[in-house]
């Protein structure tokens, strides 16, 4: 049975234009990171026969289990956190590990992932690593559930862009409240929009009007008065997008000081956080 694609969907409620990877696919890639991982053990295996077996055998027994444990937990460890979510399996099948706001994965988010990986891909052969991604909405494995990310696929089809914001508008979509609109509401107005040009008139203006009043019930403050439905919704959903670029992207560093202008010093603090006002 093949799962339906469904987009992630941050913290904030945004829907962003990124698709679940299904589960034979993420199938594939875990058997090609299987085979390297088992491909470098052997390779391993070698090496320590020919080098290591005239050391003492406590010793070789310890160095045995440290490359074990390097190769089984260190492969997806590093190769996640050094490419930011992808594997050599991920990268041959197109897919990529992302939190669940869809931020990149982290180090801790890696580490809990190759470590749960260990238990239900190795030990138990994969088995309750199926069954959670069969159960999850999200196809999420034990180990994604525990670090809290998902595999999204960087191939599949991108959603349209958002309407551009109407300038007239822009006013009154920065000073939104947009916590209430549900994520289904605003993919039902992004699809209206993209088919509106497509549709009778008499039948369009009757959607935009049901939409939009919908839309309106669940945001503040409210549309100025007499503004035509479907810029209210091209205004709502410009401003939600722009918000989630600004949440992922990185805060932008200082611009250096003018050539001849001393650098102003650190303002000294106290670890308690800002200071109480004077």
């Amino acid at each position: 049975m093949v799962r339906e694609q469904e987009p992630v969907v941050t913290g904030d409620a945004v829907v962003l234009d990124i698709q679940i990877a299904q589960l034979p696919v993420r199938a594939v890639a875990a058997l090609i990171d299987v085979t390297v991982i088992a491909l470098l053990y052997v390779i391993g295996l070698l090496l320590y026969t020919l080098t290591l077996t005239q050391f003492d055998t406590a010793l070789s027994a310890a160095i045995l289990t440290i490359f074990t444990a390097l190769a089984v937990l260190g492969y997806p460890l590093i190769f996640e956190t050094a490419t930011r979510g992808r594997s050599l399996g991920k990268m041959a099948m197109g897919l990529r590990v992302v939190s669940e706001d869809g931020g990149p994965e982290r180090f801790r988010q890696a580490f809990f992932r190759a470590l749960a990986g260990v238990v239900e891909i190795w030990l138990l052969t994969g088995g309750p690593a199926v069954i959670c991604s069969l159960l999850s909405p999200k196809g999420k494995r034990l180990g994604d559930i525990f670090a809290g990310t998902v595999v999204i696929s960087e191939r599949a089809p991108r959603m349209p862009a958002p309407p551009p914001m109407p300038p007239h508008l822009a006013w009154w979509a920065s000073s939104l409240q947009l916590s209430g609109l549900r994520p289904e509401q605003a993919e039902l107005a992004r699809q209206f929009l993209t088919r509106a040009a497509q549709l009778d008139p008499v039948v369009r203006d009757q959607m935009a009007y049901r939409i939009t009043s919908e839309v309106i019930a669940q945001i503040s403050p409210p549309p100025p008065p007499g503004t035509p439905p479907q810029l209210v919704l091209a205004a709502v959903l410009a401003e939600r997008h722009r918000r989630e670029l600004a949440r992922l992207q990185p805060p932008a560093a200082p611009p250096p000081p003018p050539p001849g202008q001393p650098v102003p010093a650190p303002t000294p603090h106290t670890s308690g956080g800002f200071a109480p006002p004077g």
